[in-house]
Order: C-alpha cells, then sequence, then structure tokens
C-alpha cells in the first residue's frame, strides 16, 4: 500500500485489477552482508548527481541513478538503472536516510519531489533520498498495455462460477500482456531482488549502514533487507507495518475490510454536509455507493484516454482517497465532479499515475523518460511484486472449486472493494510459484533496534500486522502504538512523525509497547 503523507502527495493506484505482471523469482539465493563474486563492479560506483529535468521539480531537488545487475544470479548477463533523488542535508550529514514511500509499485523519485516538506525535519542530519525500484517509475517500469478487462469476469456474476476454466484462460492471457509491454525486468521482480538493489544503493551513496523509513510495502521491503544484510542495518523505521506471513487471499480480506470501514467514516463525515453528493443520510449514502459502482460497471463512463472508467476503476479511486482524512474533501469534489457533470478526471488522479503505454525497447535499459513512464505502472509493478512474493499457487481445479466462496466472503468483507480486491489476488494464477524466503527466514532478526510503528484505524496495514510482525522479528523490534486514523503515522501524528525524528537524529528510541494519542484528541 502506498503511505499517506502531505495532502499534496499525489498517491495513486490504478483501480483497473486485471493488470498484472508475470511475476517469475529469478534472485537466486539471499546475499550475505559481503557481495558475492561478480557483483563487485556493482559495489565500486558512485552516484553522480545534477539538477532534476522537469517544470515541477523542487530546485533543490536532485537526481541521479544506480546500476544494478538485471540477475543477481548471473550479473554479468545484463543491468538496469535505478532513478534517484535527494535533499541534501542541511545540517551537519551523518549520511544517507534512504525512504520507501509503499505500494509496492510507489514511485519514489516523484513522491519525494512531491512531499518533500514532510522530511526537511531531516535533513538536519541526513541526505533524504528517495528511489524508484526496479520495474517502477524510469527504473524499467513494468506495463500490462492496454489489457481487456476481460479478467474481471472472474468475479462477475454466476457464469464464471458456472465456467470457471474460461476464467483462467483469461488471466492467463492477461498475464501474457504483461510478458509483452514489460520485457526483461518482470522475470526478476519482487522484494528479495529490490532489497539487494537497495543494499547496491547504500554502498553507491558511500554508507557503511543502511539508514532507512519504509512505509507500508516499504516496511516488507526493510525487513527483507534486515534479513540479508543483517551486519549493514543502520536506523530503521518501519511504518504502517505488513504481514510476512499471511497469503494474499487472507491480506485482500483484510484490505476489503479495512477500506469498508475507512468509506463508512468517510460517508459519516461527508454526510453532515450539504455538498455532499451521496446525500445527507448515512445509510442511503452507503447503498448510493454501491448503485454507483454497480451501474459504472454495467456502463462506463469514457474518459479523456480513450479507456472506460468502470466502477471497479471507482472503487480503486476511492479506496487510494480514504487513506487519510486530509483527502477527504478532495475526495468528495471528485465524486461530485463525476455524479454532477459525468466527469472523471479528479478520480483517476486518485486512481493512476503516468501517461501512456508505450511498447518495451529491448535495447533500452537505461533510465525512463518521466513523460513515457505506463499510466497501469503503479498496478502492475503492486501485482507482479505480490505474487513474486507469495509462494501460493492452488491448482486450477482449487480456484474452480473455491471461486463462489471467496466471491461471497469478499462481498461480505465489503460490497464495494470485495469484487476489487479478489480480481487482484486472483491474477496470480498461473504465474509461477513465488519466492517462500519472506515467509520461513525473514524472523529472529540480529540487527541493531528497529523502530515499527503502528496506527490503530489503519485501514490498509491493520495494527495486529505490526504487532505480530515485531513477535516475528524478535528482540530488535520495538513497537510504537499509534492510536489514531489514517494509513500509516509518519504523515498524520504529530506525536509519531517527532518520535520517529527523534530515533532517526538522535538514536532515542520510544520504549516498547509506548503510544501517541490520535491528534484530534487534543484539537
Amino acid at each position: 500500500m502506498l503511505a499517506k503523507l502531505s495532502p499534496r502527495s499525489s498517491l495513486r493506484r490504478c483501480a483497473v485489477p486485471c493488470v498484472a505482471g508475470l511475476a517469475l523469482l529469478g534472485a537466486g539465493l539471499p546475499a550475505a552482508d559481503d557481495p558475492a563474486p561478480g557483483l563487485a563492479r556493482f559495489y565500486d560506483q558512485k552516484v553522480r548527481w545534477s539538477a532534476c529535468e522537469g517544470e515541477d521539480m523542487p530546485k533543490d531537488l536532485q537526481c541521479g541513478k544506480v546500476t544494478v545487475p538485471l540477475d543477481y544470479a548471473r550479473p554479468g548477463k545484463g543491468t538496469l538503472d535505478l532513478a534517484l533523488a535527494r535533499y541534501r542535508a542541511t545540517g551537519k550529514s551523518r549520511g544517507s536516510l534512504l525512504l520507501n514511500f509503499g505500494g509496492p509499485g510507489g514511485q519514489g523519485v516523484g513522491q519525494l519531489a512531491m512531499a518533500g516538506k514532510d522530511f526537511m525535519g531531516l535533513t538536519n542530519g541526513y541526505d533524504v533520498v528517495g528511489f524508484d525500484p526496479r520495474g517502477v517509475g524510469r527504473s524499467s517500469p513494468v506495463s500490462c498495455g492496454n489489457a481487456p478487462d476481460d479478467p474481471l469476469d472472474a468475479t462477475d456474476g454466476d457464469a464464471a462460477v458456472a465456467a470457471p476454466q474460461a476464467v483462467l484462460e483469461k488471466l492467463r492471457d492477461a498475464a501474457a500482456e504483461c510478458t509483452e509491454h514489460s520485457g526483461p525486468v518482470l522475470r526478476h521482480i519482487g522484494t528479495v531482488n529490490a532489497a539487494r538493489d537497495l543494499d547496491v544503493v547504500r554502498d553507491a551513496l558511500g554508507d557503511a549502514r543502511l539508514n532507512y523509513l519504509g512505509f507500508s510495502y516499504g516496511s516488507r521491503l526493510g525487513a527483507v533487507y534486515a534479513a540479508q544484510f543483517p551486519g549493514k542495518v543502520g536506523r530503521m523505521v518501519l511504518d504502517g507495518v505488513d504481514t510476512l506471513t499471511e497469503p494474499l487471499s487472507e491480506q485482500g480480506v483484510v484490505s476489503a475490510q479495512g477500506q469498508q470501514t475507512a468509506l463508512e467514516n468517510f460517508l459519516g463525515w461527508c454526510t453532515q454536509d450539504i455538498a455532499c453528493p451521496f446525500g445527507q443520510n448515512p445509510r442511503e449514502a452507503r447503498e448510493h455507493v454501491v448503485e454507483v459502482v454497480e451501474s459504472l460497471d454495467r456502463d462506463p463512463v469514457p474518459t479523456d484516454f480513450g479507456e472506460a472508467f468502470s466502477g471497479q476503476d471507482f472503487a480503486g479511486a476511492l479506496a487510494q482517497g480514504l487513506f487519510s482524512r486530509e483527502l477527504w474533501p478532495s475526495l468528495q469534489r471528485a465524486v461530485a465532479q463525476l455524479l454532477e457533470d459525468g466527469d472523471t478526471s479528479r478520480l483517476e488522479a486518485f486512481a493512476s499515475g503516468g501517461v501512456a503505454h508505450p511498447p518495451w525497447r529491448a535495447a533500452h535499459r537505461g533510465l525512463t523518460d518521466p513523460q513515457d513512464v505506463p499510466l497501469d505502472n503503479l498496478p502492475a509493478a503492486l501485482m507482479a511484486v505480490n505474487c513474486a512474493d507469495d509462494p501460493d499457487r492452488p491448482a486450477a481445479e482449487q480456484v474452480g472449486r473455491d471461486l463462489g466462496r471467496l466471491r461471497a466472503r469478499y462481498e461480505r468483507a465489503s460490497p464495494v472493494f470485495g469484487r476489487y480486491r479478489l480480481t487482484q489476488v486472483l491474477m496470480c494464477y498461473g504465474r509461477p510459484k513465488g519466492t517462500d524466503f519472506i515467509r520461513e527466514e525473514v524472523k529472529d532478526l540480529d540487527t541493531p533496534r528497529m523502530l515499527l510503528v503502528g496506527t490503530r484505524g489503519d485501514p490498509a496495514t491493520p495494527y495486529r500486522w505490526t504487532v505480530e510482525t515485531a513477535e516475528r522479528l524478535g528482540s530488535s523490534a520495538v513497537v510504537l502504538d499509534n492510536r489514531g486514523e489514517g494509513h500509516t503515522g509518519y504523515g498524520s501524528s504529530k506525536c509519531v512523525h517527532r518520535k520517529v525524528d527523534a530515533f532517526l537524529l538522535y538514536g532515542t528510541l520510544p520504549p516498547d509497547g509506548s503510544s501517541c494519542g490520535s491528534d484530534h484528541d487534543t484539537e
């Protein structure tokens, strides 16, 4: 999940759940603290920083790149470049602090450019660095092209349950589209490789240890890094802690339930305003939302990009806008624009990022131009990474047998988001088995102490995941209980912000199990 930071941040996830990457592991064995033979040349580079190109880029933001092997098992068989951006330290620097904003699939360079003010306090001690992970943004972005919506049939109507083989064939066709449009990086995507990339970046920045702040999915990436390179861990904060053990099918139900709760909270707030597009009655507003999703699925609205905006696109845009109360006014106006004028542009700003669907160019391994980042890169990368990280691959017979039960379970979890989440889970069908490293090996870490922040009202990463992950990681993990709402705590809680900064800048950890009260309680 993408973290919510400043309301200026453009937190986007494409709402077309039928686009997913064909995730092949291709990671080789997990790395040790010292680079393996053949990798030394990647650990012998320095970043060349220069002004970031683009009219909207802050003048004090610098950009650069780091080269990593395409395949760590065969480091001589191709490379790719990772895009970096940094704000220079204003005080005495203790090195770099790397950020990951979540997803998987969130662009670190663009997010840092838009949300930089949230991290200016950290420049008192660090160069604050964002990066686009492999397959994301300018770093060889994956895409599924203009994939059809056929895989949505997997959760639409009784006909799909009666003929699951036809559904599975459509899922395989969608995977082939992803392979065609993404190129070789798709075979080497996933958190195990992303963590190895992170270590190359650390070394290129000149840091002996990795200082790191990871949000949501970024917590998974940080934990995997710590398991692979325990001797290289510096000060690490994981905010909005992801699960390391639950299968995607369970994660989807949790996400649907959390987003349904967030939607009901949003509608309770919205219906107090005469301008609420869903009216002034919360119960009727909930029914209205379901009607809008069903209506748009029957008759999608055309968009400026020439594609149709469906009910599942609407659900995805709602999900993104519900991550924080600070986004609610913008979400309300976006929904009103759709319902009153048939204009989807504001909702699309919540739902997607990028502008094009370029075909893969085999000769190109450098950074992708910003204007050429595929429109569907975020969801394509999200599915590719999640599938690569999950070892569960039920057989066709099991999928067919369980489809009706799964659909009913997801719809009970949320009549608005259930189908959207279930389709995303099904998109891993037919892809090679993902790694079992995360589920089996990321535990009992022998690292310096790290701070884990869990938010009680988080709609995407429930607080219990923070507790479970902390127990799994062992004595290194220190839990901060944020008794507020919204996805992640750093951008929404002043107390969390202070405690995280105190740890990263000065090494001051709060007591394990201590808490931050909701900011709304003090207003």
